[in-house]
């Protein structure tokens, strides 16, 4: 089946400068599929082809199969939220609302029916007839929202909607936006830089870097299994631990640390060799760690006898304990257990302990 928008191998150049190179996607139709990456990693430049602001130095967009290139911006019939809510301040909210289906020359009966169906999609009926200036920036935004889809886009365009409102207000917002994604059936391609908005909104995401698409899965596949070790560290959060690699006469790796511990495993890379310097990816929720007096029921799994370390820092967080500790090598690593773990009062400031993990869940990647 033919992706409903596909974008293939885009490759935008400013002089020497490569913005985005063979950023290549298929984006199903009603998806909500998020661009996340850091600044300048080419998410944005990247949406700005699709909408038609921006002209690639190579490559194609194509929606249902057809060219998008050739069609000028306000032709394309593609919604767009901005980051700025970009509102007429003149104009009411039921204006506003309003505007694209007049300069569309829509009968005035369906005009108001639009707006009036709008605004109650975005729960803002009761402010139909306000100036922005009196509404909250959620509300402006939502009244954005609510215009970019009052003509019927088949694709809506969100470059960082959110991000200039404080983290409560976004987080409402997000539930909003899942609402209205599930109630429009709309496809959405929404730009963020921010992990946790990505991981809270979209079907899928595709994580950019340094112009390039590094991994595409949904926020569960990137968090359990990165491509790179790019994704292992912007999704979520994660420690690395330098190993020399090590490898079975299955193919199975295994690691040796600085100080000589060797961790078996079931796991393979399609590069390294035994003797290449690598690093294993462990999640600070996937680490254990006991005080000494604790230890010999509860290490084993990852198949050393555990990794010593010294505690550096406890944090009661409410609902777990977040611990800092420093290898026999001097790296500082987080763990993060259940609250209920505090009761082990050998873990304190200063103490010796022993970490181990399920092999299970450790990922292998070059060393940087």
């Amino acid at each position: 089946m033919t992706a409903f928008l596909q974008i293939q191998r885009l490759r935008k150049t400013y002089d020497d400068v490569v913005a985005i190179d063979q950023v290549s996607l298929d984006v199903r139709k009603g998806e909500f599929m998020t661009f996340l990456g850091p600044s300048g990693s080419g998410k944005s430049t990247t949406l700005y082809i699709v909408a038609g602001f921006q002209e690639p130095t190579d490559g194609r967009v194509l929606l249902e199969g057809k060219s998008l290139l050739s069609v000028a911006p306000n032709q394309r019939n593609i919604g767009m939220v901005f980051q700025r809510y970009t509102l007429f301040p003149h104009l009411t909210v039921g204006e506003n609302v309003a505007f694209p289906l007049r300069v569309r020359r829509r009968p005035e009966a369906e005009i108001r029916a639009k707006v009036e169906q709008m605004l109650k999609l975005v729960h803002l009926s009761e402010c139909r007839d306000r100036m922005p200036a009196q509404l909250s920036g959620g509300q402006q935004q939502r009244v954005a929202i609510a215009r970019a889809l009052a003509y019927d886009p088949p694709v809506l365009l969100m470059d960082e909607p959110l991000s200039a409102l404080d983290k409560k207000l976004r987080e409402e917002i997000q539930l909003e936006l899942r609402r209205i994604h599930q109630e429009t059936g709309v496809t959405i391609l929404y730009v963020t830089h921010d992990q946790e908005e990505a991981l809270r909104l979209s079907d899928r995401i595709a994580v950019f870097n340094q112009g390039r698409i590094e991994q595409v899965g949904t926020g569960e596949e990137l968090y359990a299994n990165p491509a790179s070790r790019f994704v292992a560290s912007f999704i979520g959060n994660s420690n690395f631990l330098p190993v020399k690699v090590t490898k079975h006469g299955d193919g199975r790796m295994g690691g040796v640390f600085p100080n000589g511990l060797e961790m078996a495993s079931d796991m393979f890379h399609p590069t390294l060799a035994a003797g290449d310097e690598g690093a294993l990816m462990i999640r600070p929720e996937q680490m254990r760690i006991s005080s000494l007096q604790r230890a010999g029921d509860s290490h084993g799994s990852s198949g050393t006898a555990g990794l010593p370390v010294t505690v550096r820092d406890v944090t009661y967080l409410g609902d777990a304990m977040h611990y800092a500790v420093a290898t026999p090598w001097q790296q500082e690593i987080s763990i993060r257990m259940p609250a209920a773990h505090r009761h082990d009062n050998g873990i304190v400031i200063g103490a010796q302990a022993l970490v181990d993990w399920d092999a299970r869940d450790v990922r292998l990647f070059a060393q940087a």
